[in-house]
């Protein structure tokens, strides 16, 4: 038991540093190359991704996800598992090769595109297999190599990339890069599995067997299906009914919302363990943990939501000149963070009470809802009504989930929304405070100074307690012992 506790504390510190890593490598990048290339190309460049990464799911289709269950009950059945699930990998990655080139003829996409998704759509094929090997090394209860994969990856990405902006040879061989990366994560991440797991990674068919991972495998596909969708239609369906010109205004507040995402994942990730232990042995004890996780994640996630909101044309001035199209969408966006930020203890307690099937509905809806905004809004209002459809969804998730979570445990949202008040009273202090300073003071000054002030406000409101800072500190360095 001291062994496992020992690991999982380990894994939660490789992954939170990787992640955070990975954020910091990926946010710089972001920033270079959208300083290069301008709204238009940078548009175009994250419309290929986005297009192809849609379509990943239907080379993997959650099979990853069983697959690293299954190998973390039978590890003796790894080979077996895995060697099946590459003998339905593989026939669907070229099936989904060939019905990529297919649709990027059907629409005429513009020369340039068309080898700019034919060049990502390279990365899709490697990634979802090097994802597959990666979930068999989780499988055995271990994270590193993957955490040290992610950080080389961004660090190939960046290395090559900042080398063609040097160069100035095109926007092509920038994505020319992150295919290159891809191929350097599939090589390392298969040798690991042969070399330090001493598996093969030949495809081998056992028709039952088959059967039986597509049918596990079903759920999770659903789920990521329509996550897909959420998170990527919007900027394909901007490039279609706007142009691409928003989709580089948009893809700002997108890189800054998913660059601020290693907060409420590491956190979380540290909790999870505990919400599935709590609710098989401490229905009590597991109230206290989500409870305590939100009200942190809505302490967190308020200022930094209202105080970005606010500097967005500060923000805006990285990118240098042709991005101040991307105000007011960033201005909208930022909002959605509190919701994205609170959703997570919110999924990670379904997950953790047997409920992943709630979590693909909820998905499955605001998916669906997401795709008629967007063809509603998009057309009238470019990148700020993909923005709007990103802070409603994101709040309709949200209560979604609340509104299950209420049938699972007896929790108190009065207690929740009083903290919720206290943070927003206090990041209103705050934002008052910063924008009257901002165009006065240095920036980073300024929100130094509006930081101070919210935690002071909120201190005083009693929206936190000295024992919550200890609590929190706890949290990530020691495990409970239920694990």
């Amino acid at each position: 038991m001291t062994e496992k506790i020992t690991n999982i504390a380990k894994n939660t510190s490789y992954f939170t540093l990787a992640l955070i890593l990975q954020k910091i490598i990926s946010s710089v990048y972001f920033i270079l190359i959208a300083r290069a290339l301008g709204p238009a190309d940078l548009g175009k460049y994250y419309f290929a991704i986005s297009f192809t990464t849609i379509f990943a799911i239907f080379i993997d289709l959650g099979l990853t996800n069983v697959l690293t269950r299954e190998v973390a009950k039978t590890k003796e059945q790894a080979q077996k598992i895995l060697s099946n699930i590459m003998a339905i990998k593989l026939p669907l990655a070229a099936l989904t090769w060939l019905i990529v080139i297919i649709l990027v003829k059907i629409f005429k996409y513009p020369e340039i595109v068309q080898q700019l998704i034919y060049l990502s759509a390279i990365s899709m094929v490697l990634d979802s297999f090097t994802i597959t090997f990666f979930g068999v090394i989780r499988g055995f209860h271990n994270i590193l190599f993957e955490s040290i994969g992610a950080v080389i990856f961004q660090l190939i990405v960046i290395s090559i990339g900042v080398i063609i902006l040097k160069m100035d040879i095109g926007i092509v061989w920038l994505m020319s890069g992150l295919a290159f990366a891809s191929i350097f994560n599939f090589i390392y991440s298969g040798f690991i599995v042969c070399c330090k797991w001493k598996l093969s990674l030949l495809p081998l068919l056992d028709s039952k067997l088959v059967k039986l991972l597509i049918k596990m495998a079903i759920p999770f596909a659903l789920f990521a299906l329509f996550q897909r969708i959420y998170t990527y239609l919007d900027s394909i369906l901007l490039s279609s009914l706007a142009g691409d010109e928003y989709v580089g205004f948009y893809q700002i507040a997108f890189k800054i919302i998913f660059a601020l995402q290693f907060l409420p994942l590491a956190f979380v990730a540290s909790l999870y363990p505990a919400m599935s232990a709590y609710w098989h042995t401490n229905r009590e004890q597991l109230v206290v943990v989500f409870e305590r996780s939100m009200n942190y994640l809505i302490i967190i996630s308020i200022p930094i939501a209202v105080g970005l909101a606010v500097i967005a044309d500060k923000v805006i001035l990285l990118f240098k000149t042709g991005f101040e199209g991307a105000i007011l969408p960033l201005e909208i966006s930022m909002l959605a963070i509190i919701f994205i930020f609170i959703g997570y203890p919110i999924g990670a307690l379904l997950s953790a009470c047997d409920r992943q099937k709630i979590n693909t509905i909820n998905m499955a809806v605001v998916a669906i809802i997401s795709v008629v905004l967007n063809i509603i809004l998009i057309p009238r209002l470019q990148a700020v009504g993909a923005s709007i459809t990103v802070l409603i969804t994101n709040f309709l998730l949200l209560v979604l989930g609340l509104y299950w979570v209420s049938k699972i445990i007896n929790y108190h949202p009065q207690v929740i929304l009083k903290v919720f008040c206290k943070s927003a009273l206090s990041a209103i202090f705050m934002a008052i405070v910063i924008f009257y300073l901002k165009n006065s003071f240095n920036i980073f000054l300024v929100i130094t100074l509006g930081g101070i002030l919210y935690f002071s406000v909120l201190f005083f409101l009693k929206g936190f307690k000295r024992e919550d800072i200890l609590s929190v500190y706890k949290s990530f360095i020691k495990k409970p012992d239920l694990l």
